[in-house]
């Protein structure tokens, strides 16, 4: 029972990765005291190459690592004493671990959002790729997962391009709320020291530093708009490995995933299964938990540091360490899945995706809609019984339905129906070439932004 005690408080297990961080911080700190007059510059120049030779142990995985310390601070800590001596026993002048691991937060969010950013902006380019590519391919756009009307696949790839943008704009927007450098709210009241917060600050690459020692040591806010960021993200991950899933089924036979991305069945030697689109819809329950349980854990928190603020590191952790190799296995699957035209085509010519455009036809030769609505929709279902498509039926058929209907219904195709929706925003070709150069243009300059 001792050693179950003795471990509880333990979280050495999963901050060690915040070490780049924590010594980074440490050494800007240091610097920082020494400029102050608080310790003398040849205690800071010591406790500064002490540090480097910590990190290096760590990268190089010598680091004696001890449970006892249970965290990665005082792992750090007492590690620059034993090499240092009482000099590396000034290091936590002016400093509380409250602070330190705000700061050390900060900085991992900072950096892990950007990754995020490198990452979205590859799976958007593999979009930007798609549409181009295959500009002219035609399928059905689905509602309910019915065959709703026609469109080009590069404004399917479109679509997917605008969603993961706003993701990409969530995560700057989390990025930029972990520019906030907290070092020197000490504990929870800020310091007695004459402290340089500015230029600690500026040393570590903040924008801004924090206004309120109470709100510094205890703000996670912006661990729930990473976290925030990445589920929604993850729920669009999962959205489009569901296409991806349900395309690649022989029901649908659209696309074929590369072998790269498929695995076979341990029994049934003829499938491909979608294992990586499967394993990509379904991590994305993992990443919405883990928003769940920090917006639970910070929900009956008073100010200011309390322990729980520790079970905010591994759910964070797990669900950028989940969404990293989503976005970039969900890019892969698009860049080089092969389409199937004329499956894709025909899928749409053999349905009844026309039935609105019949109706548009009705219109504007004088019948209101609602009522144009009403015949097609009968049309439709004789069609149906008679098992026949709309372009397999005679013209005295159609104009028992109603007088409008000439010979120049037959003009009303898949093809003729997409380049009606010549408008912004529509899926006509002219449009989707269009919106391919926005968002060529829109991507490079979103690229300027991630550094």
């Amino acid at each position: 029972m001792k050693e179950v005690k003795s471990s509880f408080t333990v979280s050495i297990h999963y901050d060690r990765r915040l070490f780049e961080y924590d010594i980074a911080g440490s050494m800007a700190h240091a610097r920082m005291l020494a400029k102050q007059g608080i310790i003398t510059a040849q205690e800071a120049r010591a406790i500064v190459s002490g540090l480097a030779e910590v990190r290096q142990e760590i990268r190089g995985g010598t680091f004696p690592w001890r449970r006892e310390l249970e965290d990665i601070h005082m792992n750090v800590e007492r590690r620059l004493q034993e090499k240092i001596g009482d000099a590396g026993g000034k290091l936590h002048t002016a400093r509380s671990r409250n602070d330190q691991i705000a700061l050390d937060m900060r900085l991992y969010a900072k950096d892990i959002a950007t990754q995020a950013l490198q990452s979205i902006a590859r799976l958007r380019k593999a979009f930007i790729g798609r549409a181009e590519r295959d500009a002219d391919v035609v399928l059905p756009g689905y509602t309910h997962v019915q065959r709703g009307q026609p469109v080009l696949f590069g404004h399917h790839m479109l679509a997917y391009f605008e969603m993961f943008g706003r993701d990409a704009e969530r995560f700057r927007q989390a990025r930029d709320r972990a520019d906030v450098m907290p070092l020197g709210s000490g504990a929870l009241a800020g310091s007695p020291y004459p402290l340089d917060r500015e230029s600690v600050a500026k040393e570590l690459g903040f924008s801004k530093v924090s206004v309120n020692s109470m709100d510094a040591v205890s703000d996670r806010d912006f661990l729930l708009d990473l976290e925030s960021a990445a589920a929604i993200c993850m729920i669009h991950l999962s959205r489009l490995a569901e296409e991806l899933v349900l395309w690649s089924s022989a029901e649908f036979g659209f696309v074929q995933l590369a072998d790269d991305y498929t695995t076979g069945s341990s029994m049934m030697p003829q499938k491909r299964n979608p294992d990586f689109a499967e394993l990509v819809r379904g991590r994305s329950g993992r990443v919405i938990g883990n928003l769940v349980a920090l917006l639970t854990t910070l929900k009956g928190l008073p100010l200011t540091y309390n322990r729980d603020l520790q079970e905010d590191k591994e759910g964070v952790f797990e669900t950028m360490d989940t969404l990293l190799p989503c976005l970039d296995f969900s890019a892969g699957m698009v860049e080089t899945m092969t389409l199937r035209h004329e499956r894709m085509r025909q899928a749409a010519q053999q349905s009844y995706v026309l039935a609105t455009d019949l109706a548009d036809y009705l219109v504007r030769k004088g019948m209101p809609f609602r009522q144009a609505h009403g015949v097609v929709s009968r049309l439709s279902a004789h069609a149906a019984g008679q098992g026949k498509f709309f372009h397999e039926l005679s013209l005295p058929t159609y104009r028992r339905f109603s007088k409008l209907f000439e010979d120049d219904v037959f003009e009303v195709t898949v093809d003729s129906s997409i380049a009606q929706r010549d408008l912004p925003g529509g899926t006509a070709p002219r449009q989707v070439r269009k919106a391919v150069a926005a968002a060529k243009k829109a991507l490079g300059l979103e690229a300027e932004r991630v550094p």
